[in-house]
This record gives structure tokens, sequence and C-alpha cells, in this order.
């Protein structure tokens, strides 16, 4: 097997779970052909998230190869709301919000994609454009059977939940996006893989050659649910390397493997070293998560905040001290409110987050855990003294 064949392999085993059609796509691939090859990322939040961040990674595999990467930002979809992976139905969002997440999604995305050679497109390009006799045409590609007898809307109406008009039409809207673009290749997680079929069937109706599919697992989240910016259990490529290297080294052991897998591209060889090493006993654990996080934070950032992150790491959790240079956060007036300073200091992404790390005794000042949320710090008490969140997070409360 030559390095390309290698190559090609490992883009189709790597973190992923179906190919289609795998002969079509492994044969085109092996030809050289530049393949246009898909991606939509829906600005549901601002930040690009270490979940995400599994097929903008496969999307740069392709480009690796030479393909002709496409990244659509649904700036359309976005505000109609995909229910691919809800137990409940998702409600859409305004068209501010869906321009404030998107701020810098392109910027973010290229952290990880060569964006001086990708293709980048906002869908609301061509969706904003359709009338009703275009989508009815497009509609009727599809039976009402099709979609109800997905997992999920299928659990929905068993249990009585409203399912919305709304909510049928968002795959006939991503799979229009691969008409528009002219997709050879789709990516996307498991949970999409019925609106990336729809790009097929779309497609076949529009005269194209349907796409082929690639979808990668999904990876879950900090606390070992499913990833996602509502809950706050997510590492985001924007992190601060500090912050990022404390988030991997407070995943669970169990997904030290699938980050491993999914998160980087440390080649396999040496992951199943690791692995083998782990099951054996003959590697601990902590040292190879250690491993994961000095590799994504350089992946994010840079060789040497990856080295700084991890001395930071050592020197606050593994030796127990306080780090020098702790960032100061200031309270005007006399008092505020400890779950409002959590998430001010930057260590929460919302109150119900802060509350939760209360909660679960994340947080402490000096030597003391901060047992209720509904605390109220005040000058004369807290003034002056260090607050710990998480496992690396340290600030300096102070009044102006």
């Amino acid at each position: 097997m030559n390095e390309r064949e290698a190559k090609i392999e490992e883009l189709l085993t790597r973190g992923v779970a179906e190919v289609i059609d795998r002969e079509h796509l492994k044969k085109r691939l092996l030809a050289g052909e530049k393949l246009r090859v898909k991606l939509g990322i829906d600005p549901t939040s601002p930040n690009i998230h270490l979940g995400r961040s599994v097929v903008l990674l496969k999307l740069r595999d392709f480009q690796d190869l030479g393909c002709q990467v496409v990244l659509i930002v649904g700036n359309f979809t976005g505000l109609i709301g995909d229910t691919s992976d809800k137990d409940a139905e998702r409600p859409m969002l305004d068209q501010a919000t869906v321009e404030f997440n998107m701020g810098s999604y392109f910027d973010q995305a290229a952290k990880i994609v060569d964006m001086g050679s990708a293709e980048r497109h906002f869908n609301a390009e061509w969706l904003r454009e359709l009338g009703y006799l275009e989508i009815g045409e497009q509609a009727d590609a599809f039976s009402v059977h099709e979609f109800i007898s997905r997992e999920n809307i299928k659990k929905r109406l068993d249990a009585g939940k409203r399912v919305s008009l709304r909510e049928v039409l968002y795959p006939l809207m991503q799979g229009y996006d691969s008409v528009q673009v002219r997709a050879d290749v789709e990516i996307g997680g498991t949970d999409q893989r019925f609106n990336i079929l729809a790009g097929r069937s779309l497609q076949s109706k529009y005269g194209q050659e349907a796409q082929d599919i690639v979808t990668v697992n999904l990876i879950p989240g900090i606390d070992g649910r499913k990833m996602s910016s509502s809950w706050g259990n997510t590492i985001n490529l924007s992190d601060e390397p500090n912050e990022m290297y404390g988030k991997v080294m407070s995943v669970p052991d169990e997904l030290i493997d699938t980050y491993l897998v999914h998160a980087t591209r440390i080649p396999m060889g040496e992951i199943d070293v690791m692995r083998e090493s782990m099951n054996g006993g003959d590697l601990n654990p902590r040292d190879a998560k250690m491993r994961l996080a000095k590799e994504i934070v350089r992946m994010y950032h840079s060789e040497n905040a990856a080295s700084e992150a991890e001395e930071y790491f050592v020197t606050a959790f593994s030796r127990r001290e306080i780090p020098q240079d702790i960032p100061e956060v200031f309270v005007d007036g006399e008092s505020e409110s400890v779950v409002d300073f959590v998430v001010r200091s930057g260590n929460a992404v919302s109150k119900s987050d802060a509350r939760r790390k209360i909660e679960q005794g994340g947080v402490s000042i000096g030597d003391e855990k901060v047992a209720d949320w509904a605390l109220v710090l005040e000058k004369d008490t807290h003034h002056g003294k260090v607050m710990k969140i998480g496992k690396t997070g340290f600030v300096r409360i102070n009044w102006n």
C-alpha cells in the first residue's frame, strides 16, 4: 500500500461510522479526482467546539488529498432549526442571534481547514430565493412515512410530543445545499444521516450524480453526555490554552481513546500503542490524557502554548499549588452573586452552568468549597481571596 492509498484508507475508516458508496468514493479518490466535498454547519452558538472539529478534521483530510472542500455556514437553516439530534422541538432562532453566532465561524474553522483554498458559502444565498412551487416539487421526492420513521421523530410522536411541519422541511433545505454546490461528497455526524441522504435524492431529481456520504461518530462532552453548548460541557476551539488543557484533563478516562482517534491526528499506530499500554496497565490513563490535552492545545494554539498549559496544570493541580499571575476579576458595587461572578470570570458559559459547577462541588474560595449557589460575595469577607473553578480555573476576587 503506497502513501496515498494509506491516507485514503485512514480517511475512510478513522472515526467513520458509515460510507455510502464506499467503493465508488474510494475509486474516485485513488484516481486523484478533485472531488467537491461539502460540509454544512449551522451557527447555533458562537463557538465551534471539539465535537464539530471531528467533521472539520475529516474535511481537512479530504483537502490534503487534493479535493475541493466546500464549507457552508447555515445562516438560513440555522433560523429554521435542525431536529436531527433532539428529543423535543428545536425553537427557531431570530436573525440577529444567527448573525451574532456566525460572526467568526470561518475564522474558527481556519484553525483546521485551509480556508485560503476552501470554497465558502452562506446558504441564505439560495434558500431565501425559493418559492412555494419549487419547495413543493422538492417535497414531492419524499414521503411523510420516511420522515416520521426516523427514530427521534417516532419517539416524539409515540410520546404525544409536537412535531412541526417546519421540521419536516429542514432535510429539503440541507439537501438543496448539495444541489447548489454540486457536491460529490458530503460529510456529517451520524445524526445527520437522513439529511445527507436527502441530498442524494434531490441531486438525482435535479439531474446530478448523487453525492457519496461519509458520516463520523459523535463524541461526548467532558461530562460524558453529548457535547452541547447548552449543557456547558464543551471544549471550544477558541478556549484559552490553560482552560482548554484543564477541560481535556477533566474528560472521563473511558473517553481518552475516543478523543485521540476523533479529535486529533496523532498517528493511529501511536494511538494503538497507547491503548494497549493502558489496557495492560503499563500506561497511567492520566499520562495518556496529558498527551491528549497537550496535543489539542498545540493544534489550536501553538507548541509553546501547549507546554505552558501543561506546566500550569501540573503546578495548579498535581502539586496542589496556586499558580503565579492569577487573573483578577473586579466587583463593581458592594456585592455580587457568586453565580454572576463565575460567569463573568469566563469559567462558565451561563448561569445554569455556573450553578451546576457549584452544586457539583467544583467551586471553592480559599480552602472552602462553595456549598450554596445563592452565596453573595461581599467586600469585607471575600476581597483578595482566590476562587478556584474546576481543576485549573483560578481568579482573584477584587473590588474597585
